[in-house]
């Protein structure tokens, strides 16, 4: 596939950003700017900037581009309505917009999508279909509704207006803090990143400066890295990924454009990194994240970012279901190495348990769950097999606690949580 060749230079300029953000601020509220110490010590004590979008209404950044694409309809146009397909945070915006628009909006989602998401969309006055098993039914259902009832359909990321919408951003970061280097933005389909990287990098220019702009894809869903390589859209297979809301198969040829003249590199992290990362914006910042949206975090602790000065990340949204968050701050826990889970083979006698309880509680850790049985694969009959579940404070620690037992004669198997 190639991309479609456009002169994003000339498309967009400093002063349609400078446009849009007078409509946007109508209905988006102009995100705080925090500092991260912790984050700072991963690369070596440089101030780092956190756009908290998370806190953003509707919890995510996608209502600055729905809200200024719908803005620009004619009136004939918002009179047909509009239709969008999405499993999140583009729902939400396209039905908020809509709503404060005064514009009838259908949204397709696909059935078992969160119901948190659900119900926030339908809370905002859009008319929800469920449709498909995956996002991208959903969309061939939007698309044909779309060519079917004249309704515009709104793109949740390659169109120019939702490229400028989001690139506000960029705008009110560069205020908050002029200083900043290096920007650190997630990217999915890449309407974000299109966005920020060029109102950012045109208001530095304008103030006789450069910037350098780092996009962050999750490893199992990253097609801007080889369509960068190859200078035209390659298309990946998506990966299972706890980052669903950047999960994308192919760039938008729009959006490719603007990454090819705006970006200056695009890395990649692990579901692994991102549960840590939303586990150290829990604890030490006290911001609650979604996967997609702590990407950019997970990058700088995994030393994916270089930089000479300050360097600014966005957290895009927040909208994370309680059941996710559940098994995403477990699976952060396990990945910091706090969390352990390992198997004993234990003679069936009296005081065996007592004992192994008694050697964790000297090693300062704490027993969270146990799972004590006599029925299983390969055990004698005269042994037990004892799966410990363990709280410790790190790798370090977490060894302390294994050879504390081993020490004791205990045969020890790790277990992956």
């Amino acid at each position: 596939m190639t991309a479609q060749t456009v002169n994003v230079r000339e498309l967009v300029t400093l002063k349609d950003f400078e446009s849009a953000r007078g409509v946007v601020s109508r209905v988006a509220a102009r995100t705080p700017m925090q500092t991260s110490r912790r984050l700072g010590e991963y690369l070596g004590g440089q101030q780092v900037y956190l756009k908290c979008e998370n806190l953003q209404r509707t919890g995510a950044y996608k209502i600055r581009g729905a809200y200024y694409r719908m803005s620009q309809l004619s009136e004939a146009e918002r009179a047909r309505g509009v239709v969008a397909a999405s499993a999140g945070n583009h729902a939400q915006g396209v039905a908020f917009a809509a709503r404060e628009l005064g514009i009838k909006a259908t949204i397709f989602m696909p059935r078992g999508v969160a119901l948190p998401k659900l119900q926030a969309t339908r809370s905002y006055g859009a008319e929800v279909v469920l449709q498909g098993l995956v996002v991208d039914e959903a969309l061939k259902a939007a698309q044909d509704f779309a060519a079917e009832s004249g309704a515009v359909y709104i793109a949740p990321f390659d169109h120019r207006e939702v490229i400028v919408g989001q690139g506000t951003l960029g705008l009110e970061m560069l205020e908050d803090a002029p200083d900043i280097e290096t920007l650190v933005v997630p990217i999915g389909g890449g309407g974000l990143i299109a966005g920020v990287a060029a109102a950012a990098k045109l208001r530095a220019a304008e103030l006789g400066r450069t910037l350098r702009v780092i996009g962050v894809q999750d490893e199992n869903a990253a097609p801007f890295v080889p369509s960068l390589a190859a200078g035209k859209l390659v298309e990946v297979d998506v990966k299972p990924t706890i980052a669903d809301g950047i999960a994308v198969g192919i760039p938008g040829a729009l959006t490719f454009e603007f990454a090819r003249e705006y970006v200056d590199e695009v890395v990649t992290v692990t579901d692994d990194d991102v549960a840590r990362a939303i586990l150290l914006l829990l604890e030490r910042a006290k911001l609650l994240v979604e996967p997609a949206g702590a990407v950019g975090v997970a990058a700088i602790m995994e030393g994916k970012i270089e930089s000479a000065g300050p360097v600014a990340t966005i957290l895009s949204g927040g909208n994370i279901d309680p059941l996710l968050l559940q098994r995403v701050i477990s699976h952060g826990l396990a990945a910091d190495e706090r969390y352990l889970k390992l198997r004993i083979m234990l003679p069936d006698r009296p005081g065996q348990l007592a004992r192994t309880a008694e050697l964790v509680a000297e090693a300062d850790a704490n027993v969270v769950e146990v799972l004590h049985t006599r029925h299983g694969g390969g055990l004698q009959i005269n042994e037990v097999e004892l799966e410990l579940h363990i709280e410790t404070r790190g790798h370090t620690h977490r060894d302390e606690v294994v050879k504390k037992l081993q020490d004791a004669g205990y045969t020890i198997r790790l277990e992956n949580l």
